[in-house]
Order: C-alpha cells, then structure tokens, then sequence
C-alpha cells in the first residue's frame, strides 16, 4: 500500500467530461482519463485489502491493488504489464464496463469505492500513447489451425491468446468490419472504434487473419445489413481446421408482440444503432433511420436503451422518452445487504443527462396510429407483488410517439449458426458448455462468449474468450501455458 492512510485523506474524483451542448454535436468520445498526478492520488486510496474483494468482483480477476500502487508510484510501464496480465482489452473495458470491481471494493462499504475504472482508463492511454503496446509474437509455430467465428470481445480475446500459444488463428466475422457487437452496438461516443482498430493491427501482426463478409452456417440468402456475404459450412470450416471457437454475440432481440405492433415506426434498438456507427464509419445509407424531429420513446431501461437516447438525441429529436416496466429503482443500494455484490440502484448515464425523460413501472399495452403509422403508445401503469405485475386500475395513458425503439435485451445468439453445426443447446437457446474446457456436443468445436452464457458484459466475454483458449490450446497439445 502506497499511502497507507490515502483512503482517509483523499476523496474519490469522478473523470471530467466534456459539456453537453459540445457532445451532442458530434459522436465522438467524451470522457477525459485522469491526469497522472489525478491517478496517483486515486490510486492512494486503493487500501491493499488482505482479500481483495475487488479481483474477485471482476470477471477477469484484474490484480487491482497491484496496478494501484504502481501508479502511485508512477510505474506506470509496470501498471500496464500487470493490467495486459488478466485483461487483453482494458480499453474497451476502461470505456464500456459498469466496473463490478467498485460495487465489491472494501471501501464502498462505507464510503466511495476506489475509482478503479479510471485508473485502469488512464493506464492503458498512457500505454498507448507511449507506445508501450506491441505485438507479442510467439517465438514458435505449432502448426495447428484454429478457426474463431465471431469478431467481439471474447473472439477477440480468443484469437489473440491463441496466436501467441503459436497457432494460426483466422477470425471469420459476418460484417464488413471486425469488432462484433462492440462495433456495431456500441455508439461511438462511448468508445471510438479506432480503439478495435489498432488491437486489430496488433493481432495481425501477432499473426491472426481476419476474414470479414463472411458467414459460417447455412446458406445467408439475404446477406448481412444488406451486405453480400460469401457464405461457409461448419463442415467445410471442419475440414480445414484443428479446432472451431464460435463465439458470437447474443444477437436475437427480445420482442414486444402487442397490438399495432406492425406499425410502421416501431424497431428494435439493433436496428437503429448500428446505422450509425456505419455512418460514422463512412457507409452511405440512402434511407439510415434517424430520430430528427420526432419523438421518440425508448422501451426498455438498461444500456443499449441508453444508447438510444444518446443517438437520437445528437440526431436532434424533439423529445426522448425512456420508459421501464419494472419499478424505479433506490437511489441508494442497501450496502450491508449487497456488498461486495453487484447492488440494485438508479442509474443515469452520460446520456440521460443529455436529455431524457425517464419513468418506471410502465406496460405497454397497445402502439396506435394511421395509415400504418405509428402515432402513440397506450400503456398503464403497474406495481410488482410477490414477483407479480399487476396493473393499476384506472392508469392507463398515452405517449406521444413517432419512433418507438424496442431496447428489452437479447434472448438468444443466431439461431442459424447453432442449427448449422448441430451443437447441443441449454434451455435458453444459448449452446451448451462449461467453463471448465468449453466443449460443445460436437467434436473439436468450442463455444464462449454470449453464445455459451447469453447476453452479457464486454468483461465476461474476455475472460471466457481468455479461459477457452486454454482449453483449445490444452486440446490441441496435451498442456498449455496460457491463463486462466
């Protein structure tokens, strides 16, 4: 422990962001990492707990006490060594991840937890920037093949551990771009893809080949996003590799199958966002979906929601309405009966505080409007008894909507692919495995990620990624020296 009395003397100090009005006006990120001296004095508050509560709250069991004190004492090469240890990506997850390390934090029992997440942002910047990244290339080949369908974070992640055990690692990845649902469901101005981009340039220097435009499975007859795709067969895949990871994201959209719901007007999230990464990316999309000068309202109250109310709000809405059918939540967890885990609490992002209005504990019940239309949503009000929704008599009122963006969650990955290779599947339509090796019913084919566990966090896609890797590669050699 650096400081051993920091906790005591030093408050918790939230990153800077940009304001509002300048925001809106673009996508691009917005957050400000720490300054160094910031950092250090963050990183002072980190108590070195005899049991760091902490690692075990993170999927990928970071050593965060170490990197703290490491920073505070401006090691930051050291810092960084020990982050890249358990984390491929702590970029992506110093941006994007609702740091369950701080929910478990020995000192947000009471008081502020360490602000962890920070820290690891500011490491890895300095990383960069430092040029302290490079490529890892094995000192070995071992022959063996690997193929990883799917291109997020726990494809990623795979592939990367993978190349440097030696293998020849090609991630095939349906959309013309790599980067999954990490590219193309998170909005820019919450994590720049130019980030994906040079991890990818590192990989293919470490020697993974990626192959984009194509999907593995049955025949993709409409293609992806209106996109030609050549198309190849799990047996074709088979028959040119060691081994198979499939490793795609929980693609399947929850649906809202009321009255009028075939209005014209009503989407799923994953349908509106994406179109604007490509945008941004520099696709031309004659007919994007766009919110300007409409309002909108988002069903569904957790990120990618958000996400929507980020999007249409720089699109120049006329209003934004987000409404959740459970009931709002404390302002405060109860910390003695949560900690160390994950608390139940309201939470308002960075775009809730753009602009959004916000209610809870709302069904709705029909979408309403003209010539095929949408014009409004009815809905009521609800209470929640013994796990029970049950309606409010005499509740129910109407929205305003001319775009209703369905953000509910995510049921399932691509049914297709799962048909395609015949993996056994669990009873949520997700494939079946452990994580002790990650096998699938089929032979020589490995699963991780949202297709094996379901719709989840960029943090828990990593490890599996990491923790499958060890297992192919314990598969294809007899041991292996990669992490768990």
């Amino acid at each position: 422990m650096g400081k051993p009395t920091g906790f005591m003397e030093f408050d918790r100090l939230s990153e800077a962001s940009l304001p509002v009005a300048d925001r809106l006006a673009n996508y691009n990120e917005f957050v400000l990492h720490l300054t160094d001296d910031q950092a250090k004095t963050q990183g002072a508050r980190c108590m070195d707990c005899g049991v760091p509560f902490c690692t075990s709250g993170c999927p990928v069991n970071n050593i965060i006490p170490d990197w703290n004190d490491l920073v505070f004492r401006g090691n930051w090469r050291a810092a960084l060594d020990v982050l890249h240890s358990t984390n491929n990506f702590p970029e992506f997850t110093g941006r994007l991840c609702p740091a369950p390390c701080e929910a478990a934090c020995t000192l947000n029992i009471n008081n502020d937890a360490v602000g962890i997440k920070s820290i690891e942002h500011a490491i890895i910047d300095k990383g960069w920037e430092n040029g302290w990244v490079v490529p890892q290339v094995p000192a070995q080949k071992t022959g063996k093949k690997v193929a990883v369908v799917g291109s997020g974070p726990a494809g990623m992640a795979c592939a990367q551990q993978l190349a440097r055990a030696g293998h020849d690692v090609t991630v095939f990845e349906k959309n013309s771009r790599i980067g999954g649902l990490m590219r193309y469901g998170i909005p820019d101005f919450k994590m720049e893809k130019s980030h994906i981009d040079r991890r990818v340039a590192q990989m293919e220097a470490e020697g993974v080949t990626f192959k984009t435009s194509t999907f593995i499975g049955s025949e993709c007859e409409a293609g992806v996003n209106n996109m030609a795709v050549a198309t190849i067969s799990p047996e074709a895949l088979l028959a040119q590799f060691d081994a198979v990871v499939l490793s795609g994201g929980a693609e399947t959209p929850r649906d809202l199958p009321v009255p009028g719901r075939e209005l014209s007007g009503i989407y799923n999230a994953m349908q509106f966002l994406p179109q604007q990464n490509r945008v941004n990316a520099g696709d031309v999309l004659p007919e994007q979906l766009r919110a300007t000068g409409k309002h909108v309202v988002v069903i569904g109250g957790g990120d990618t929601g958000s996400d929507c109310v980020g999007t249409s709000n720089r699109h120049g809405a006329l209003s934004v309405t987000q409404i959740e059918v459970m009931p709002r939540a404390p302002e405060q967890e109860n910390k003695p009966l949560t900690w160390p885990n994950w608390p139940l609490k309201l939470r308002t992002s960075s775009s809730h505080e753009e602009g959004c209005n916000r209610d809870w504990a709302i069904a709705t019940k029909e979408f309403v409007g003209s010539n095929g239309k949408l014009e409004k949503i009815r809905a009521v009000r609800v209470e929640w008894q013994a796990g029970k929704m049950i309606e409010i008599a005499s509740s129910e009122f109407e929205l305003k909507a001319d775009l209703v963006f369905l953000a509910m969650g995510f049921v399932s990955p691509v049914q297709k692919v799962l048909e395609a290779f015949g993996v056994e599947k669990d009873a949520r339509g997700n494939i079946k495995a452990n994580t002790d090796d990650y096998r699938t019913s089929v032979e020589r084919v490995f699963t991780a990620g949202d297709m094996r566990r379901g719709q989840s966090l960029i943090v828990w896609a990593i490890r599996e990624g990491r923790q499958c890797a060890r297992s192919v590669d314990e598969f294809l050699m007899g041991s292996s020296v990669l992490p768990r």
